[in-house]
């Protein structure tokens, strides 16, 4: 502990824990690389800096209230130079006044008596506390602390149906009035401000805030009008005629000199430029905005602020009407029909509880919220009958006065919801629900583009061919956005991210299908929503799973077309691709993240028995080679399940030709330890790998290189006395399989019920990791 310092503590089992910055790593080598980081030097400073002031600090007491800092100041000045004076700011009864140093400290401290204005002050040393790092605070977060998945629970429980406890999401995350009187409270201060530098501008608000699924909290959206700036600075640039002739007054005149618009010319200058100008005007004239950053390398560059006192925070862009557009086309859909706000809080709290979908600050491979509300409207569009109108269709239903184009793109619907027919669609928001989660369980996200316009998934090959189908990004998910068309909402969805959604959906869709969903529990349990906002629970009660699931999506394709028709034709396909397979996947787990994985036909309870020390593990090793480099099949196990024996399974007896094909429901199981985190900064350890190799250069992503990374991971965590993780990983063919099925495998893992919490981690790391090194061994050794 001494070696490591006062700030740096030993976790038990593994891994440090940095006291000052509230930071907890893996290993040393990341300990290191944290401690020279930029955040723990930048705190330690800061520490040192406060220190000091401490140490040379007062605290004085006794002056009159309204006493003004420079008095004190101007008083302890007889004592030497003074570096600062802090003012009580809410009571006004005490300052901590800052000396230039300990000798002018001392002397102030060796007077008995000190008085101001006939007033007697109390003056001692300040009181040293210890330094804690205390990273801003959102407005709001007291709201979400109340809001706790447990009290959640505990007030969706109580609710009389899925429908009551839907409607009831809605009322606990909305905006409460104070909270919105907030919010236009600054909006007008902005306003005001702004009006003074860019005569004729709007501050007009979007996004969550005013588009009906504003929830508490989130963040304010602000758009910049400067159109009717620009025509004003244009006329007052013009001949006095011309300004007469435009009504321009001698006064409007001189605003326009004594402004900021003598600075620049609105007209000509660049997007960074206006921002740097807005970025300013924030900074130094609206009160209490702190931390402006203008971020102008963004896909919509922006100017980001904190406003200190609401402790709101937001942006402010000026060249973003196309968003205005699809505000108010949202607020119109809110407007449509009451049963679409309470679906899209729900299903976007569903997500963010299975990290899909939310606003990661510097973007991410996960939804955005516009984007799966987005999601939700088509859905609305295509259930039967629809509820919501398409885009298309707004447009047709919209007048003269309504038709608006921006950025060229056609943006006309109608403003007034009253003038769209109600739908036929009697469906209550329980049925919605578990229906959503139906439809995009098998959702061919990738080979269609979901087009709110058409209210239709659109093929590829024809998108392609029309006129904005080669500027769209396409992707693993292509959303279309409805307005600008040219613009995938959804571009960021990364494979991984699209698989997990589709199984989440599927998972959340079987349990829909539950009593559990429907109906109140009589007996105290959760159920309805609850239940399905727990990340991974439902999932975990697939057939077959003991805990967590993964489903290997087919592979045929990995293997050269003469191996799959040699393999197809074959009259034992089923075992033959199930033994490829399961050996591919024994090797990834042993070879590959150096786990010990024994193959066994015992229990999970048994694997969660296995033995840990360092004996023992050399022992499942061996045991390992010699089943790998046996001739037996892995599946060739005795089905029996009297066996006397709970080490490894006996030998299998020979079997006739008709007993090769592989049953339904046929799995094969093993017993593993995990020794190390090999899941916890690969990506880290390879590039140092990279550049300790530069002669080779492996395939970032190989599975040469992947094993080299848990080796070097390994290595530098050392020996461990016993296993990690103890876990159980059985591979499960399905039942009833054909055609292109018939390849599709599930991979299910139980570990030790005490290391459910833990392993959680090591899973989410497998979801992606395992079928990707599966594919790549199945194409090595075909």
């Amino acid at each position: 502990m001494a070696e490591l310092g006062e700030d740096v503590e030993s976790l038990p089992r593994g891994g440090f824990r940095c006291r000052l910055c509230h930071v907890t790593v893996a290993n040393k080598p990341s300990l290191d690389d944290h401690l020279h980081g930029k955040k723990h030097q930048r705190l330690e400073n800061l520490r040192t800096v406060r220190q000091a002031q401490e140490l040379r600090s007062v605290f004085v007491s006794g002056f009159r209230k309204g006493t003004l800092a420079s008095e004190l100041s101007d008083y302890f000045q007889a004592y030497g130079e003074v570096a600062n004076v802090v003012m009580d700011k809410d009571k006004g009864v005490y300052a901590i006044v800052e000396l230039q140093n300990k000798e002018v400290l001392e002397k102030v401290l060796a007077q008995p008596q000190h008085s101001l204005g006939g007033q007697k002050l109390r003056v001692k040393p300040r009181e040293k506390k210890d330094f804690k790092y205390t990273p801003p605070r959102k407005q709001g977060s007291a709201r979400r602390e109340q809001l706790s998945p447990e009290k959640l629970a505990q007030n969706l429980c109580q609710a009389d149906d899925v429908d009551a406890q839907m409607a009831l999401m809605v009322q606990l995350f909305e905006f409460s009035e104070s909270e919105r009187r907030l919010r236009d409270l600054l909006v007008s201060l902005i306003q005001e401000v702004f009006l003074e530098f860019f005569p004729g501008s709007a501050i007009l608000p979007f996004g969550s805030s005013v588009n009906g699924f504003d929830v508490s909290g989130c963040d304010l959206d602000l758009f910049l009008d400067l159109e009717k700036t620009k025509s004003f600075q244009a006329s007052a640039k013009g001949p006095s005629e011309a300004q007469a002739d435009n009504g321009a007054s001698p006064e409007r005149d001189s605003r326009s000199e004594d402004s900021i618009l003598s600075d620049i010319d609105l007209a000509s200058a660049t997007v960074p430029e206006v921002l740097e100008l807005v970025a300013t005007v924030l900074r130094k004239c609206v009160p209490g905005v702190h931390n402006v950053q203008a971020v102008l390398n963004a896909r919509c560059p922006v100017v980001k602020f904190w406003h200190k006192e609401s402790g709101l925070r937001g942006d402010i862009s000026i060249n973003n009407k196309l968003a205005l557009c699809n505000t108010r086309f949202l607020q119109l859909c809110t407007e449509a029909d009451e049963r679409v706000r309470p679906l899209v809080y729900v299903l976007r709290y569903w997500a963010k509880q299975q990290a899909l979908a939310g606003n990661p600050f510097g973007g991410g491979p996960l939804l955005n919220n516009y984007a799966l509300t987005l999601l939700v409207l088509f859905f609305l569009q295509t259930c039967s009958p629809p509820l919501l109108p398409t885009v298309d269709h707004l447009r047709e239903l919209s007048g003269n006065e309504e038709q608006t184009t921006v950025d060229g793109w056609d943006c006309s619907f109608p403003k007034d919801s009253a003038r769209l027919e109600p739908s036929s669609n009697t469906e209550n928001l329980c049925s919605l629900l578990a229906e959503f989660f139906r439809v995009f369980e098998n959702y061919d996200f990738a080979g269609c583009v979901i087009s709110l316009r058409e209210g239709r998934p659109l093929p590829l090959p024809s998108f392609l061919a029309s006129e904005v189908g080669h500027k769209l990004k396409l992707g693993p998910f292509n959303l279309q956005d409805p307005f600008e068309l040219s613009h995938n909402v959804a571009a960021n969805i990364n494979e991984k991210t699209a698989l997990h959604f589709r199984r989440c959906c599927g998972a959340a869709a079987k349990y829909c299908r539950s009593l559990q969903y429907q109906r109140k529990s009589s007996k105290g349990k959760i159920w309805g929503l609850v239940r399905l906002f727990q990340p991974g629970s439902h999932e975990a009660e697939a057939p077959g799973a003991e805990g967590f699931v993964i489903d290997l999506p087919p592979m045929l394709t990995v293997l050269p077309a003469q191996s799959q028709e040699v393999l197809c034709r074959a009259g034992d396909f089923h075992q033959r691709w199930f033994q490829k397979v399961c050996t591919a996947v024994a090797f990834v787990l042993r070879d590959v993240l150096k786990c010990s994985c024994v193959e066994t036909q015992q229990g999970s309870q048994e694997g969660w028995e296995a033995t840990g020390s360092k004996q023992e593990k050399e022992q499942q090793e061996a045991k390992t080679e010699q089943l790998a480099g046996s001739k037996r099949s892995l599946e060739e196990e005795d089905d029996d399940d009297d066996n006397d024996k709970e080490g490894a399974p006996s030998p299998p007896s020979k079997r006739s030709r008709a007993d090769t094909l592989l049953p339904a429901g046929k799995s094969v199981a093993w017993n593993c330890d995990a020794w190390h985190r090999v899941w916890l900064g690969r990506r880290r350890v390879r590039r140092q790998l990279h550049g300790l190799e530069l002669g080779s250069e492996p395939k970032s992503g190989s599975l040469e290189l992947e094993a080299k990374v848990s080796k070097a991971i390994s290595q530098q965590e050392g020996e461990a006395a016993e296993p990690l993780l103890r876990f159980v990983a059985c591979a499960r063919a399905g039942d009833g399989m054909s055609g292109e099925q018939a390849a599709r495998i599930s991979l299910s893992f139980a570990p030790a019920p005490e290391q459910a919490a833990t392993f959680q981690e090591f899973f989410h790391f497998l979801q992606g990791f395992l079928p990707r090194m599966v594919e790549q061994h199945l194409a090595s050794v075909a």
